[in-house]
């Protein structure tokens, strides 16, 4: 054999290798969905998928809340540190509280106890803190958190009630013991909530958000080269009348975005490759009846096995 074939030869081999060890990978991680029911005192649930296309509930409660006035647990958002911890944020109460419930645990059974982070407490005039949504920034190790909220008469308003009238705001934390004052994250000049970041690549990121005026209450994107914004190029709605709770999750080459067509009773999705266009694939997704929106994470299959043997589903 001369040296071009062995050449070839061991490239061919070195990408067979490559291409088995990416598909080990895969295998090895599964995809998660926090959810809720209502009413929403009930507690934690979970999601679980194969593919991110097909999803099945665990039918149990895995963490009940026991933090806010009303102790609610809606909105819940998970995302996993670098130590592997899955650190969990939640709306617990759905007004007159000036901040959201957190918890955090190494194998989502077993919870530490449950924390009230009272981000807004600095305006006593506020009025929710809505849909908190972590998000991991791996450049900076930075856990950032970003909500919605209703101080009254701050902001200029179109057709929304006063108290109803919402701006995104956030802060960050590297430990969730010490937080950064809370900031203002985005005024669009309409009142918006349930705001997800993605990252696209490097000084790449886009927000996901729901225009909650009045006359629309759909879903749009913004593009930005930092998670500090500032946003830009708001995009039209992508989605129709009474849609909100954008859940994004890769899966291959393209975006896939959950969001709760509440209008209509159902959950739907779309899919884009670049935020740009995108196309409703209703039809080629499943989830449990009574899901309500949350965040999708991947994390390590022997996390799943973990659980399924503990409740036996």
């Amino acid at each position: 054999m001369n040296r071009k074939k062995v050449y070839r030869s061991f490239i061919v081999s070195v990408i067979a290798f490559l291409l088995i060890l990416m598909a080990c990978h895969s295998r090895k991680e599964v995809y998660f969905f926090t959810s809720f029911h209502e009413p929403a005192d009930r507690g934690l649930r979970l999601l679980y998928s194969d593919d991110g296309y097909h999803w099945t509930d665990f039918n149990t409660i895995f963490l009940k809340p026991d933090v806010g006035s009303q102790k609610v647990l809606r909105d819940p958002s998970i995302v996993q540190g670098p130590d592997r911890t899955f650190h969990l944020v939640w709306t617990s109460s759905w007004r007159g509280d000036p901040g959201f419930g957190y918890a955090y645990s190494k194998d989502l059974l077993n919870w530490s106890e449950q924390q009230f982070i009272p981000v807004m407490a600095f305006d006593t005039t506020t009025v929710n803190v809505w849909a908190p949504e972590l998000y991991y920034e791996e450049e900076t190790r930075d856990f950032f958190i970003v909500w919605a909220s209703t101080i009254p008469f701050k902001f200029e308003k179109g057709m929304e009630e006063e108290y109803n009238n919402h701006r995104l705001y956030y802060t960050t934390t590297k430990d969730f013991t010490t937080f950064e004052p809370a900031r203002l994250f985005l005024d669009p000049g309409f009142s918006v909530i349930d705001a997800v970041i993605v990252k696209r690549g490097s000084k790449d990121y886009v927000l996901v958000l729901k225009d909650n005026t009045r006359p629309n209450r759909n879903l749009k994107v913004m593009f930005s080269a930092s998670p500090h914004g500032p946003w830009n190029e708001i995009s039209e709605a992508f989605t129709g009348f009474l849609t909100e709770g954008p859940s994004v999750v890769k899966t291959g080459k393209e975006w896939l975005i959950y969001y709760d067509a509440y209008g209509e009773h159902c959950y739907m999705a779309s899919k884009t490759k670049d935020f740009i266009a995108f196309l409703d694939v209703t039809d080629e997704i499943s989830i449990p009846k009574g899901h309500k929106h949350g965040t999708i994470f991947k994390a390590n299959r022997k996390i799943l096995k973990q659980l399924k043997k503990f409740y036996r589903n």
